[in-house]
């Protein structure tokens, strides 16, 4: 692309100069208001917290901002294209944090793929924020460096493109399966794909009481007998195929109730004409889903994808927002699984009596999403007791 198609490209022109700004909060017009702020003044507040730490909470910024964290290694569609490359997608999640939900955040971009370094930068980042959401970086890492963080710190960490997926899913699905008044225990699901987004659907649908599910990835269907699986497949493999299936995906999707795509790749419409009558396809690759969604409509009762351009849109943006802004009201110290589920059913119930096959899901746009959500959440996190002792 030449410097002139940049120049009339109505997407740079809105990212030129970046997407997000610091805004001051305190104006100061005088000596008067510049000793309040800074010094004197400020040396009060920090005594203040240095004598309780909890006070940073209600006298800086930390209680309501949230770090958003990615080493570049899984970027959208686009792969390992590095920090650099990955930092208009974390300005883009802080604009929607702020814009969806109300919450302050700052794009961070590590220069580097090593677990532990990435564990120690952020645990040393922490003591400014109130929440880490960790973006964009490529699985199996992402397990373990979720995990460490969240062994390691007193705040929430949340790798959205597991979570956030998995929770606007198992919203959509719950309410997919009230058009065809059927449980979800009675469902059998095919999952292709056993990357983050995978593991954590299978996971948050497993909690919900998904009646079978079976996980595929570029070799076919994860099943205890494949002598090739180690960390989370081996774990995935040990909770879930209780119909035993092998072979390839498209063969597990033969009378199936459900498929759900989060890995690219491409599914014969052969394989999807063999679900179930009433079947439901979430083919959520994006920009290209893997099963094309006109062809999917003739077979299937309900249809989302990951775009923007069809009906029940899966997209993140109506979690991760409403999430952190509940867990960061409450001051919770993680994101626990009843907060997932509290989220999907709040999500859920947006939609309410307005349901149908083509509006499973609320619009990204419905002003009703990002409160109920955090409503939702911060009454888990009471009933949950992950508050700091402060709150």
């Amino acid at each position: 692309m030449t410097a002139s198609d940049l120049s009339v490209d109505p997407v740079f022109a809105l990212h030129r100069g970046g997407k997000i700004e610091i805004r001051s909060t305190a104006k100061v017009r005088d000596a008067e208001g510049l000793s309040l702020a800074y010094t004197p003044g400020v040396a009060k507040v920090c005594e203040a917290i240095a004598a309780d730490p909890g006070l940073a909470d209600t006298y800086t910024w930390r209680s309501h901002v949230v770090a958003v964290v990615s080493d570049g290694t899984a970027v959208l569609g686009l792969g390992d294209i590095g920090p650099l490359a990955a930092l208009p997608v974390m300005e883009g999640k802080a604009l929607l944090f702020k814009d969806f939900g109300g919450v302050d955040a700052v794009p961070i971009v590590l220069d580097t793929t090593d677990v532990d370094e990435i564990v120690e930068t952020v645990v040393r980042l922490a003591p400014s924020f109130g929440g880490i959401n960790l973006e964009d970086i490529s699985a199996p890492r992402c397990f373990e460096i979720e995990k460490t963080l969240q062994e390691r710190l007193d705040i929430p960490v949340f790798h959205d493109d597991q979570h956030g997926t998995a929770i606007v899913v198992l919203a959509a699905l719950e309410n997919a399966t009230r058009l065809i008044e059927r449980p979800l225990s009675d469902l059998r699901v095919v999952v292709s794909g056993a990357g983050a987004a995978g593991v954590a659907v299978t996971k948050i649908l497993l909690e919900a009481g998904i009646g079978d599910i079976a996980v595929g990835d570029r070799k076919g269907i994860i099943h205890s007998g494949r002598d090739d699986l180690v960390g989370m497949k081996e774990r995935i493999a040990g909770a879930t195929n209780s119909s035993a299936l092998t072979g390839s995906i498209e063969g597990a999707m033969r009378g199936a109730d459900v498929f759900i795509g989060v890995s690219g790749g491409t599914i014969a419409e052969e394989a999807v004409a063999s679900m179930s009558p009433d079947a439901m396809v979430f083919a959520l690759a994006n920009p290209d889903p893997e099963v094309d969604p006109a062809m999917a409509a003739k077979y299937a009762k309900v249809v989302a994808t990951g775009r923007s351009d069809y009906p029940n849109q899966i997209n993140n943006v109506l979690a991760f927002p409403g999430i952190f802004k509940g867990a960061l009201e409450v001051g919770a110290t993680q994101i626990t699984k009843g907060m997932k589920l509290a989220a999907a059913k709040a999500l859920a119930d947006v939609v309410g009596d307005d349901v149908a096959t083509d509006h499973v899901i609320p619009s990204v746009f419905d002003q009703r999403v990002s409160p109920s959500v955090a409503e939702a959440v911060a009454k888990a996190a009471r009933e949950g007791g992950v508050l700091r002792p402060h709150r």
